[in-house]
């Protein structure tokens, strides 16, 4: 502890004032980017951009780069002097997320070429950077994510501790066991950049007004109108909240509140005088996550920071600031990062510090910033919430957000990011202090496959949720809705299950089995109460009318029939993946996945017409789902209808009101989603446990028995279904993932992305939905596909997995992803036909390890009859959904 003591004594008798402040504000006095002297706002323009940080700058850049000019950016203090000044300036491409990275490379090839496009020094140095692992277990973390890097023309390298030694002489390697090595991350000065940007958009025409603030965004018939500010109003048609930790106050405060889930917590890290050797300043950059710090150069000598255990909330009240000043210093909570930092380079033991930096960050509920436009007005905008990375992502975010309004849609899929994924639930203030509390740790725990946040539980529960805890239900979230992974059976340990986190074969893995040979041999019952389920109806035929718009295909079938169909954007790619029930003649049944709730609700309001004749209502709450699978479904409900409920009664993908036991009005629908026999109950609210309570107690006699979505999520997996967040989304069409089927171009009207798919029926597919069997892989001893792997068609990489799971059925794993095939000169996108597919030898790597796949295409044809040892094991089949 001496070194501690002697590093705080020099913190407590020195004060000395960092030059990077001074030097950051006398670049405030600049005239090139915001004039000094106080001019009138301009009455109008076409975009208002609130906030003055690197990323409402970056913003604007990409908004005058593509060509707008129109466009006025308010900043209530000075430019870059909120979170952006504070920033630690590390650029890192070191991402689990696909979008991320792409967000973070793009950032960083900005970066380097600002300063010659703009002539104002940004501080860029490439240094290179290395995550270090203590554990086996994080570097299985960073093996996954260098092999994605890799697939993207980012180079990196997995080392050995002594090579980490080579790089950086000062970092103690006794305790490691391997370490990645990115040599094009960076460092840069954040509000020198963001200044850079400012001033390239300003030559474009771009207005920016410092000391202006913004009172509240106006609001004319869910669309914005114009902003008030505390120097007048100007009217806009757009409107982009780009204020950091104010953002979740700005939204509030319209006259239509917009809801942008974020919470400020104190960050820390400390700054230190030059080493006796200056360090120099193209030293790598070091992220030690098992020691949850990092750690750069900084003139000379070091600058370091980490995310704590035990955050600290701030401003959960709503005070704010004009410009962020440094928050007081609390050496006493710095100290677990500060002995962390001292183990990682403890020939610091005599350095003397400068200051402890504290400054606040923003956090969002799921460590994702938060992008897109609102749900309920039109034309507000939001780019917030970076959880600390705001330098990696500014760059990307800025260019899709950009590209967002510009093109109405950006070039990548950004739906993770989206503000959309979020309901009005997420916004509570005490569920967002509680949330990032723990999300801010997490940013360096270890994130293993299928872990759950632990903030923020039992908000929306089924009516059955104490029914289905007490019969060992193990809990995940979805949209802020409890659902049941798995269920322990009696005598099994429980904590040890809770406690399961593992890359290899997990603990539950004979459990969900179990329960999918339950659903394949007997019957079992989910609660599937999540879904989204909406009404849509009509006094006449409008309702009819504006869903074959808005849906692909044709939904004008009997009544009681289902129709499985996307509602597709203008290039053909799905919005939604959805069932759709004729309940009669002018009333309608939708049901979509659980996080569609916001997003389908606004794309279904944003294109339906302004007809009070038409009614759109979400009855999500009003219905309790179970899902009854199994070939023995259809004698448990017979029982307890007292009417015939086979095939040639009740027909495949029909729906009929009902009575189950002594409830009336179940809507029972033949269908499970899983392609296994059986049938999908929604439940009014109130008749819920009396029905499951019968089911169970009709069931006995069947086998009968309760299961999760684990079970469901093999199931599909094996029959190669699609589901949309996971393998489906905006930039995925029909035909690319063998659902023609789902399509009807000739159904006698027009369709959103009918001519898209057209054209594209012409031209041909260059991606393919892909089923592939991994045939070399050890379930026991082998590391699991999970999802995001990258896959090698005859050694060339050509896609990556969307979903795997274990198909209990096959023996094997099964992994579902797209297969691209681009031109190796010219990069140009080819088109891919099933011939294609099936010559080449596929592989699908995991965390470097390559193994080999099948390939099979959609439909197939199998029997799924019975099981066959693995050796045998010929896959063919596929039951309709």
């Amino acid at each position: 502890m001496w070194m501690f003591f002697r590093l705080l004594s020099d913190v407590q008798w020195r004060t000395v004032r960092p030059r990077w402040r001074s030097k950051s504000s006398s670049q405030h006095t600049t005239t090139s980017v915001a004039d000094p002297q106080p001019i009138s706002l301009p009455a109008q323009a076409q975009v208002v951009i609130c906030g003055g940080g690197i990323i409402g700058t970056s913003v604007a850049y990409h908004l005058s780069k593509l060509g707008w000019k129109d466009i006025v950016l308010l900043e209530q203090g000075r430019l870059a002097a909120g979170s952006t000044r504070f920033c630690a300036g590390i650029v890192s491409t070191v991402r689990h997320l696909s979008i991320e990275l792409k967000m973070a490379d793009y950032s960083n090839k900005l970066y380097q070429q600002l300063e010659q496009e703009t002539g104002i020094k940004t501080g860029y140095v490439k240094t290179g950077s290395i995550s270090l692992a203590q554990t086996q277990d994080r570097l299985i973390s960073l093996k996954r994510i260098a092999s994605r890097l890799s697939v993207m023309g980012i180079p990196c390298q997995i080392m050995a501790p002594k090579q980490v030694a080579h790089l950086h002489p000062l970092i103690n390697i006794h305790d490691l066991v391997g370490a990645m090595y990115v040599p094009d991350d960076a460092v840069v000065s954040s509000a020198d950049v963001s200044l850079a940007l400012a001033s390239a958009a300003s030559r474009k025409g771009v207005q920016i007004h410092e000391r202006t603030s913004i009172s509240h965004v106006m609001v004319q018939k869910g669309c914005v109108t114009g902003v008030e500010t505390d120097r007048g109003p100007i009217e806009c048609q757009y409107f982009v909240n780009c204020a950091g930790q104010w953002a979740y106050e700005l939204g509030l405060s319209n006259e239509e509140p917009v809801s942008i889930p974020l919470h400020a917590c104190e960050h820390f890290y400390l700054l230190t005088r030059p080493l006796k050797k200056p360090l120099e300043s193209n030293t790598p950059t070091i992220a030690d996550p098992d020691g949850r710090i990092y750690i750069r150069s900084w003139q000379g000598g070091i600058l370091s920071g980490g995310f704590e255990k035990n955050p600290k909330p701030i401003f959960t009240e709503g005070r704010n600031q004009l410009e962020i000043q440094n928050l007081h210093e609390d050496w006493d909570h710095f100290e677990p990062l500060l002995s962390s930092l001292l183990r990682r380079m403890p020939g610091l033991e005599a350095l003397e510090i400068m200051q402890l930096v504290n400054c606040p960050e923003s956090f969002t509920p799921d460590m994702r910033c938060i992008m897109g436009e609102s749900p309920t007005v039109q034309g507000y905008f939001v780019l917030a919430g970076m959880n600390s990375a705001g330098v990696s992502f500014g760059g990307g975010a800025g260019k899709y957000l950009a590209e967002w309004l510009v093109n109405g849609r950006p070039a990548e899929n950004v739906w993770p990011l989206d503000l959309k994924r979020f309901g009005a639930l997420q916004s509570s203030r005490t569920f967002l202090r509680h949330r990032v509390m723990e999300v801010m740790p997490l940013i360096y725990d270890l994130k293993v496959p299928r872990w759950d946040f632990q903030t923020g539980r039992q908000l929306r529960t089924s009516p059955l949720y104490d029914r289905l805890d007490a019969q060992g239900a193990r809990w995940m979230e979805k949209h802020g809705f409890e659902r049941p992974k798995y269920f322990v059976p009696p005598g099994k340990d429980l904590l040890a299950l809770d406690q399961s986190k593992t890359f290899y074969k997990p603990d539950w893995f004979d459990i969900v089995g179990s329960e999918v040979k339950c659903c394949k041999e007997a019957v079992c019952v989910i609660d599937m109460s999540s879904f989204t389920k909406f009404e849509i109806s009509s006094t006449g035929d409008q309702a009819l009318e504006v869903l074959q718009y808005l849906f692909s295909n044709d939904l004008d079938v009997p009544v009681g029939h289902i129709v499985h169909t996307g509602m597709l954007n203008e290039t053909g790619g799905y919005e939604n993946d959805c069932s759709i029930a004729r309940l009669n003649k002018r009333s309608f049944f939708m049901i979509s996945p659980t996080d569609q709730q916001v997003h389908c609700w606004a794309w279904l309001k944003k294109h339906m017409p302004n007809d009070s004749n038409l009614l759109l209502e979400d009855v999500t709450w009003k219905y309790t789902a179970l899902n009854l699978i199994g070939p023995r479904a259809v004698d448990v409900l017979s029982e307890l209808s007292y009417a015939p409920m086979t095939p040639e009664h009740f027909p495949s993908l029909f729906c009929k009101e009902m009575s189950v036991g002594y409830a009336n009005g179940i809507r029972v629908m033949s269908m499970t989603h899983t392609g296994e026999p059986g049938f999908m109950l929604y439940i009014p609210i109130e008749y819920a446990l009396h029905v499951y309570n019968e089911l169970m107690s009709v069931g006995q006699k069947y086998g009968i028995r309760n299961t999760g979505y684990y079970a469901l999520r093999s199931l599909r997996i094996e029959k190669f279904f699609a589901f949309w967040g996971q393998d489906l989304d905006t930039f995925t069409t029909p035909l690319e993932c063998g659902r023609e089927f789902r399509v009807k171009l000739d159904k006698g009207m027009d369709f959103i992305g009918r001519d898209a798919l057209m054209q594209q029926k012409q031209d041909g597919v260059c991606k393919r939905f892909t089923m592939f069997i991994l045939e070399d892989h050890d379930t026991d001893l082998d590391l699991w596909p999970w999802w995001g792997e990258p896959i090698y068609r005859n050694g060339r990489y050509v896609g990556k997995t969307t979903s795997s799971a274990y198909s209990y059925t096959l023996e094997r794993h099964v992994c579902l992803g797209f297969v691209q095939n681009f031109d190796e000169e010219t990069g140009e996108a080819l088109v891919v036909t099933p011939d294609f597919i099936n010559r080449g030898e596929y592989e699908i790597d995991i965390a470097g390890q390559r193994f080999q796949a099948k390939a099979k295409l959609y439909p197939f044809s199998s029997l799924f009859t019975q099981r066959r040892r693995k050796d045998e094991m010929e896959l063919s089949g596929y039951h309709g959904k």
